[in-house]
């Protein structure tokens, strides 16, 4: 929760009254956030913008007359900046039109199931989901827009160029909001030669997880896949956490091996989590590995950063003006644990960068091995 004493005010767009009601009241329990409206599908929700000039919306993706993903596309070609947070199934259907209103512009979701401990327990935990969620989207426009100047919020500089002191045989990334896309930016920008393993974590449930790696599939030249467990890690492959799930990196004289687990608690209320990966990574490959975070809210990744830095390893975040939300990149930049921290457009560059630095004798990569890089990428 954020303590500035700032008041938000919040518009809820689903068809359905029972579903407005708790929203309503789950928003109303918040001190600092207000409902500022309701709306019962996407026509009238656009309406009610223009009317009540709310900071977020809150928008149902099912609805009838005009759909939340409709209702997204108008929305986001007259308001910008205004924060969407949708409310989806966790269904197929649910998962792949969230995937896309994310990919239309929503900077976040919120499933609509539940745990099945009764009302009580869903709607506590619905409170513990959603309200973090929108006073981040909120708090983060209040500094952008310079009218909530902290301390905590300057961009920290860069600590001083350390030389490499391992090769990286492994690159992590860790992301949550807003990840899916800046992973749709990212990784089709990665060589198809690119010569380490990748691995992932992406908050989300089991069936966005398997969506979103196939959609990662289609964009981009190195092949994504959701990993099951049992894997063995090589090069030429990426691979993404399964919702649900932490997924741990385990060695054996055969090589490095992917390994999922579902009983170990969630970490940062997060499961998966980045700093379990992280961390299983720093065990098996020590400072030969390269921890990427992106965009996302909380600090998930942070304790494991300080280990990859500890070892020696290498760390790159992403800048706060490009994230949706600069919560865990600017842990671990605040905590000085960045090498680098950069643009969105620039991350995989910087990557590739550092990559192809550690693992050759001939000194820093060129311009002329980038421009190669990007020459492979266009299928030259």
């Amino acid at each position: 929760m954020t303590n500035s004493g700032a008041h938000f005010r919040i518009l809820l767009v689903d068809d359905s009254s029972v579903v407005r009601r708790v929203l309503t009241d789950v928003i109303s329990s918040d001190p600092q956030l207000e409902v500022a409206g309701t709306a019962s599908n996407g026509k009238i929700a656009l309406e009610r913008i223009a009317q009540l000039k709310p900071d977020l919306v809150v928008l149902d993706i099912e609805m009838p007359e005009m759909d939340g993903l409709a209702t997204l596309a108008a929305l986001r070609k007259k308001y910008t900046r205004l924060p969407v947070i949708m409310f989806s199934t966790l269904t197929h259907r649910g998962a792949s039109a969230t995937l896309d209103a994310l990919t239309l512009g929503a900077d976040d979701y919120v499933p609509k199931e539940r745990n099945s401990l009764g009302l009580a327990a869903a709607i506590d935990d619905l409170r513990h989901d959603l309200l973090p969620k929108i006073h981040a989207l909120c708090s983060r426009d209040l500094v952008r827009e310079h009218r909530q100047p902290k301390a905590e919020h300057k961009v920290p500089a860069p600590p001083p160029p350390r030389l490499p002191e391992h090769r990286i045989d492994l690159v992590v990334i860790g992301v949550s909001t807003g990840g899916p896309d800046a992973l749709c930016k990212v990784l089709p920008s990665l060589p198809r030669d690119f010569p380490v393993p990748i691995v992932m974590v992406q908050h989300m449930p089991a069936v966005f997880t398997k969506l979103l790696a196939e959609r990662l599939a289609s964009k981009s030249l190195i092949p994504v896949k959701e990993a099951q467990g049992g894997e063995k890690l090589e090069t030429g492959t990426i691979w993404l956490a399964p919702g649900g799930k932490h997924l741990l990196i385990n060695s054996s004289a055969q090589g490095m091996f992917l390994r999922t687990d579902e009983t170990l608690p969630p970490r940062n209320y997060c499961r998966p989590s980045v700093d379990v990966l992280f961390e299983s990574a720093v065990k098996i490959t020590g400072g030969r590995t390269l921890g990427v975070i992106l965009t996302g809210m909380g600090s998930d990744g942070l304790d494991s950063c300080e280990q990859i830095r500890r070892s020696g390893g290498q760390v790159v975040v992403q800048d706060q003006a490009t994230s949706v939300v600069w919560g865990m990149p600017g842990a671990v930049a605040r905590a000085g644990l960045a090498d680098s921290i950069k643009p969105l457009t620039e991350v995989a560059q910087e990557v590739v960068r550092r990559v192809m630095k550690s693992r050759t004798k001939a000194g820093p990569v060129t311009s002329q091995d980038l421009t190669r890089g990007a020459y492979v990428q266009q299928g030259k």
